[in-house]
């Protein structure tokens, strides 16, 4: 109503208003309609005892036409194809540049004493000490008048020494894998997350991991060794801590059962304890870079895939194959080279 009487107060003062202008103005009609429409809001937002005070608000006109440019709808449909453009580039660069998550697989602390195994552990140790024994004896320097005379004697077998050997055997490596227990748990609290991740992580799984991106090949060798060293490495720095703390025993025992104790024999006892230490830790070392070589090589003659058990097997075996082969190749070599018998 008040917008009405503005407009009828508008007419009274200014009769030839409509006649001199034609509604076919729509720039005009636009701007009066919004200006009245605003005066309505300001005249019924104001109270009628303030109005004798402030009196009733003056309302100007423009007739001037709001020109829109001719490509104007172009436009704001190519400023609103853009910013989806934007947002879904956005949404691409967070699922790339997401924060990774590390997942730490902790095995069970006393995993080395689980049913199998220990019952593998056990297995291996009795048969690497007792195969020897079924091996038949041949002498290779036998005349035919020591056949004709004599007769082969029974030879007595000792199955308590390669017993003893055996259960040795069981506890240093039951002592091994439990050690490396502890140290992941170390790795864990003292290094980042990251980087226990990767000295936690499977092999054969990163391996199938890395076959699918379809990388060439030396780049493939050389990511499945680098995986391998790190989740190698743990298992070998608690073999060579075991090995080293056995050593050391040994030579504290020697020195206490030995009637000697003078400062010469001392002296020679902690040189080839050091001389032990240094080989330890040149056979651990070499065992570590073979063991990592002989998994890349056997990720490229068989490259695994999902499902397949035959890739993962593979570096299974070379890492194994290196992990024994690599002290012996070191040992000849030095032996060779330097004279330095490990």
């Amino acid at each position: 109503m008040a917008g009405i009487a503005i407009l009828l107060d508008l007419y009274r003062k200014n009769p030839c208003f409509c006649s001199q202008q034609s509604f076919h103005s729509s720039g005009f009609f636009s701007a009066s309609a919004a200006a009245a429409s605003a005066a309505a809001t300001v005249v019924a937002g104001t109270p009628f005892a303030s109005r004798f005070l402030f009196g009733n608000p003056k309302v100007s006109h423009c007739d001037a036409a709001a020109a829109f440019p001719k490509d104007y709808i172009s436009n704001v449909q190519r400023l609103s194809e853009d910013i989806v453009k934007n947002v879904k580039n956005l949404k691409n660069d967070a699922l790339k540049y997401a924060v990774k998550e590390y997942k730490v697989e902790l095995k069970p602390l006393y995993s080395a004493f689980e049913l199998r195994s220990f019952a593998m552990t056990t297995l291996r140790s009795f048969l690497m000490f007792y195969l020897p024994l079924l091996e038949p004896a041949t002498n290779v320097e036998e005349d035919d008048e020591d056949f004709l005379q004599d007769t082969p004697k029974e030879q007595h077998v000792d199955l308590v020494a390669p017993f003893k050997k055996s259960v040795k055997q069981i506890i240093r490596e039951t002592t091994v894998v439990t050690t490396r227990r502890v140290l992941e748990r170390l790795a864990v609290i003292y290094v980042s997350q990251r980087m226990a991740w990767k000295l936690l992580k499977d092999v054969p799984k990163s391996a199938v991991r890395k076959s699918q991106r379809g990388l060439p090949t030396t780049v493939y060798f050389f990511r499945v060794s680098r995986t391998t060293f790190r989740g190698h490495l743990l298992g070998v720095v608690a073999a060579a801590l075991v090995q080293t703390g056995i050593e050391i025993y040994r030579c504290f025992c020697h020195k206490t059962n030995s009637e000697e104790s003078d400062e010469v024999n001392l002296a020679e006892q902690t040189k080839l304890l050091g001389k032990k230490i240094s080989g330890i830790t040149i056979r651990c070392g070499a065992s570590l870079i073979f063991a990592s070589i002989g998994a890349g090589i056997g990720a490229i003659l068989f490259r695994p895939s999902v499902g397949q058990w035959i890739g993962k097997s593979a570096i299974r075996i070379g890492c194994a194959a290196g992990d024994l082969a690599g002290p012996i190749i070191v040992s000849v070599c030095l032996e060779k080279a330097f004279h330095v018998n490990l």
